[in-house]
């Protein structure tokens, strides 16, 4: 063992004629290891907000969207479809057709984000129908086929949110009726179009918003609705293998598609929540690394006593031959230890803590308000090092000035008056 932490060790562990400082080293240790699991607590705190909410937006939507510039529907997609489907990194392909609609049901009734799919190529770009809780999983798959026009159209499929089955009082089986505000050109301005639905399925996808005002039917019944012609949709969808690179490549789809056509990205049609969950991690972070900051304050007033009770040994020692950089040495790493075993004591708290938070879902939400049921901790390791680090920083620049002051101590002087 090396002289200057054998020395160290010796100080930190003493305990006679040195009561106060002992208690002042242990409130240090407590200061540090509150300030870091605090600090793990909450970066935990902003990025399983963050991810959750990425993931469950993600897992319903597409990574990249093809529209007309027009917003007219894109007519015969299917030769588009394939030929994008080998642009580089695209892993599935889908059309859409979305619309505003309002639905009535026998007592309630809300407007809703109606979107008409083709359930095969959907399964391709969204995890849809992994969240189907109540009813036929495969219920649209049975209305793909386009209908005979000069039959008689039974009622459309349509799988709807458990919200938005709260709020209506409906069941799998019940019927609602949908009208498409901008329906049909009569002598007497814009008529609504009006069609009976059968609830087929009931879906929760965990973000409220979702699952109240969102409804999925088949392109069918959707093009039926919306009065879109064969063969058309209002959106191409895809998935990508990074979703972090949708806007590169949504580049290369909007080239690949040509002219009249445009993209956007998950990142657009979300970027001012993430942005605003981004710099909520960062004004956390500074602001409980006070914390720290405060904590290693109390490092400073430990090896201040310290030197001013060690005075005697500090001039026997530079007798001896100690150099003044031997004896700053001793109260630098005397203050990274208690630096050190706060700060891993603080991030051992503070990781246990996350888990058994997030585990067992003790903070619930109004979904309603947050989108999520409950407060999801997600530690991440970059996080933890990045804290750990901050704190053992800040511990190191605490040790300067008192280590600095007792290599300065002249041993005749102290020995002159001890």
């Amino acid at each position: 063992m090396k002289f200057e932490i054998f020395v160290a060790l010796r100080y930190l562990k003493a305990k006679r004629k040195q009561t106060l400082v002992s208690v002042i080293s242990a409130i240090s240790v407590l200061g540090i290891a509150a300030g870091v699991m605090a600090l793990v607590i909450a970066l935990a705190l902003s990025t399983g907000f963050r991810e959750d909410i990425q993931q469950k937006i993600v897992g319903a939507t597409a990574h990249v969207n093809l529209i007309r510039v027009d917003n007219t529907p894109i007519r015969d997609y299917g030769e588009l479809l394939e030929r994008l489907r080998r642009v580089p990194r695209i892993l599935g392909v889908s059309p859409a057709i979305f619309g505003q609609v309002f639905i009535a049901a026998t007592a309630r009734n809300q407007g809703a984000v109606m979107k008409g799919i083709e359930p095969i190529r959907e399964k391709e770009i969204s995890d849809f129908f992994a969240h189907i809780v109540e009813g036929d999983p495969g219920a649209l798959d049975a209305r793909a086929a386009p209908l005979d026009p000069e039959a008689a159209q039974p009622p459309g499929a349509i799988v709807i949110g458990r919200e938005m089955s709260r709020a209506l009082g409906v069941r799998v089986g019940d019927s609602l009726k949908v009208f498409y505000p901008q329906g049909r050109l009569t002598p007497f301005g814009m008529s609504a179009v009006q069609k009976t639905f059968r609830v087929e399925a009931i879906f929760e996808s965990g973000l409220w918003d979702y699952d109240a005002n969102w409804v999925y039917t088949d392109m069918a019944s959707a093009r039926r609705l919306f009065s879109y012609p064969g063969n058309s949709a209002s959106v191409l969808q895809f998935r990508t293998d990074d979703m972090e690179m949708a806007e590169e490549i949504a580049d290369a789809i909007r080239a690949e598609a040509g002219p009249g056509m445009t993209t956007t990205t998950w990142i657009d049609l979300n970027r001012p929540l993430f942005s605003a969950l981004k710099l909520e991690k960062l004004a956390l972070f500074l602001t409980i690394s006070l914390i720290v900051f405060v904590a290693s304050l109390n490092i400073v007033t430990t090896l201040i006593m310290m030197v001013l009770d060690k005075q005697k040994d500090i001039a026997i020692l530079s007798a001896m031959g100690a150099r003044p950089r031997t004896v700053m040495h001793v109260f630098m790493l005397q203050g990274l230890m208690i630096g050190i075993i706060g700060t891993v004591l603080g991030a051992g708290l503070g990781v246990g803590t996350c888990w058994v938070l997030d585990t067992y879902r003790l903070i619930r939400l109004a979904p309603e308000v947050y989108s999520i049921p409950y407060v999801p901790f997600h530690v991440r390791p970059w996080d933890v090092v990045l804290v750990t680090s901050t704190a053992l920083f800040i511990s190191f620049l605490a040790t300067i000035y008192p280590a600095r002051s007792a290599a300065r101590l002249d041993p005749v002087e102290v020995m002159r008056y001890e």
